[in-house]
């Protein structure tokens, strides 16, 4: 099979795929998502679909270990979304703990010590923490998605490092 021929059943199915995820998320920009990444997913790995057998039953699959597979990362990050228009409230209570954390700690002094880093950490690290995602990382300096994660993983380590070598007589 082709890959428009591919693509056009893909679109026949499109409806019954966008059903399904609306049913699995309960959000209709969620179910968008969801189908936009399964339909991804399905002609980014087209060859290992076996022609003849059930395509409907091939994307239904794809799409719900994606929902699985995100609603796991989500419950995992344990975020906490704060819904008040003002985030002053945050702060508010009547007891407040003060601290010299910004005095430890120097904004300057953390750049020389990520500027120390090699760069074949740095730049993957700098790009995660400018907002980059990994597989943007990863596309734009041509690495493996696990070469990415695991280097901003070692300028993670390494900063720990270099941040309890240099403070470790406070505190």
């Amino acid at each position: 099979m082709s890959g428009i021929e591919f693509s056009q059943r893909i679109d026949q199915l499109s409806n019954s795929l966008q059903t399904f995820a609306y049913t699995l998320t309960k959000n209709s920009e969620d179910a968008k998502d969801l189908f936009q990444e399964t339909a991804f997913r399905a002609i980014k790995n087209r060859e290992k679909f076996a022609a003849g057998t059930n395509l409907k039953a091939w994307l239904f699959t794809i799409m719900k270990n994606t929902f699985i597979n995100n609603y796991r990362k989500k419950s995992r990050a344990n975020t906490i979304l704060d819904s008040t228009e003002n985030n002053h409230y945050i702060n508010s209570g009547s007891k407040s703990i003060a601290n010299q954390g910004e005095s430890n700690i120097m904004m300057n002094e953390l750049t020389k010590m990520v500027d120390s880093l090699d760069d074949s950490i740095k730049i993957p690290f700098l790009m995660h923490y400018q907002g980059f995602k990994y597989n943007e990382i990863a596309d734009s300096l041509e690495l493996p998605l696990g070469t990415v994660k695991s280097r901003i993983f070692f300028a993670r380590k390494e900063l720990k490092q270099l941040v309890k070598r240099r403070y470790q007589h406070i505190g």
